[in-house]
């Protein structure tokens, strides 16, 4: 059987295994509800107020401020849709490189009539401030939700989150970012950020695919994200994930306890790839601002478009090699990047995002260079 490479972890990672063990107990014995009174619920209950602690307590939050709910996604639709429901935004500010769970949402509200404005980006794909601050500055009926994320998950490209957020604090604003690349791969301290909604996903650090965190500081009020029963303090009814929150605490406290090693780790292995592609292959070339302000996980190459390059992706993935050209959550579309189409308009180039993790090694790196050399090789 083939050996599998897999460069794709800002789509998912692999569960680790000691985060699985710590998820075990309460997919087999504690199984109780955790809404119910006699042990078996306040046990499991007890799993889940736990977690909450631990995740609080490595973003420097209060536990009140942390929900549980199905992942990124969820968190930030909740959010956006909150700022407009409850706190009265009735504009929004984004950018055109954003995740497709902030952009499809923000074109929704556009849809239903609400003003959505698109902050410019620069070149090398960061945004501009000198945009968002005159967007803001020209909005003077009504309020603005600002929804901008922390690091795009196709270029890596990192905002000045807590610039951003006393940029939105001078215009009272809301400001929202989606931090799921950023959750478990970096300190975060929201209380110090001035944002008012965060969001986090497990899968991205090693825990489970289904569950996630929404941010919400005290600084804003908001209505039931789901109406039902009492749970998540009467904020998003149904039964709660218990196994999955567990995991998910557990796995950003060991990817807190061990962030500078594996950070190091991983942005050398990035380091590595960029010089063994410039090095090896002809006329590559990187997206986005990759060797400044960027993730230490995710490299986006690209390449000239050739009859070799056009098939790219799937001739690494037949050599065994995981890879994805824009976000894996639009991978079955036929359409480009946005992300790429954004700061590179009218460009034929192939990207390919690399993405990594503590578990890649140098000698995989080798190997995907010297698949690559075989694939672009002229016939």
């Amino acid at each position: 059987m083939m050996q599998r490479i897999y460069f794709d972890n800002a789509a998912t990672t692999a569960l680790d295994p000691k985060v699985l063990e710590e998820m075990l107990p309460f997919l087999t014995e504690k199984f109780g509800n955790p809404s119910s009174i006699y042990s078996y619920g306040r046990e499991s209950k007890m799993g889940i107020e736990a977690a909450r602690k631990t995740v609080a307590k490595i973003l420097h939050t209060k536990p009140g401020n942390i929900f549980f709910t199905s992942g990124g996604t969820e968190s930030s639709n909740t959010a956006i849709r909150a700022a407009i429901r409850d706190l009265g935004c009735n504009h929004i500010i984004t950018s055109p490189i954003e995740h497709h769970a902030t952009l499809h949402c923000a074109e929704y509200w556009a849809d239903q009539g609400l003003k959505v404005s698109y902050v410019t980006i620069l070149p090398n794909g960061h945004v501009d401030l000198e945009s968002l601050k005159a967007l803001l500055a020209g909005h003077t009926e009504g309020k603005t939700l600002v929804t901008l994320m922390h690091a795009n998950n196709e270029i890596g490209n990192l905002l000045p989150i807590k610039e951003v957020g006393e940029i939105c604090k001078a215009y009272d604003a809301i400001f929202h970012c989606d931090t799921v690349q950023t959750v478990g791969h970096y300190p975060l301290d929201f209380t110090d950020l001035n944002v008012h909604f965060a969001t986090g996903a497990g899968h991205k650090f090693h825990g489970p695919k289904g569950v996630g965190i929404l941010y919400i500081s005290d600084e804003v009020s908001i209505k039931p994200m789901l109406n039902g029963g009492g749970q998540e303090r009467n904020m998003r009814a149904g039964t709660e994930n218990l196994y999955g929150i567990v995991g998910f605490a557990k796995a950003l406290q060991m990817a807190t306890d061990t962030y500078e090693e594996d950070a190091a780790y991983i942005e050398s292995l990035k380091q590595y790839m960029a010089t063994q592609l410039q090095e090896q292959i002809k006329e590559v070339s990187f997206n986005g601002d990759w060797n400044g302000d960027s993730l230490y996980t995710v490299l986006n190459a690209s390449f000239p478009n050739t009859e070799k390059s056009e098939m790219l992706l799937m001739s690494l993935d037949m050599a065994g090699v995981c890879v994805s050209g824009g976000s894996a959550c639009s991978s079955g579309a036929s359409v480009g990047s946005h992300v790429i189409s954004c700061i590179a308009p009218g460009s034929n180039r192939v990207p390919v995002r690399f993405s990594f993790c503590k578990h890649n090694s140098k000698a995989e790196i080798d190997t995907v260079i010297a698949k690559l050399k075989e694939i672009l090789a002229q016939a």
